[in-house]
């Protein structure tokens, strides 16, 4: 299936969940948000909630500095 992840297209497994997608962009641990389709997706739920073709995915990593 293909999802859309931070703006570039990625053909990945059917029932590719979001911590699975997380782990493909960022080995950041902590100061991570991930929203699908506009919606956030607390932490506590990226294990479980899977994605789905044409899902638009955008995963955000805080940087320090100013």
């Amino acid at each position: 299936m293909i999802v859309t992840i931070n703006g570039s297209a990625h053909e990945v497994a059917d029932g590719m969940t979001v911590a699975q997608a997380v782990q493909t962009l960022t080995t950041a641990t902590t100061g991570v948000a991930v929203a699908v389709n506009d919606e956030v997706v607390t932490r506590s739920a990226w294990e479980t909630t899977a994605l789905g073709d044409s899902d638009r995915v955008e995963v955000l990593t805080a940087v320090q500095g100013g």
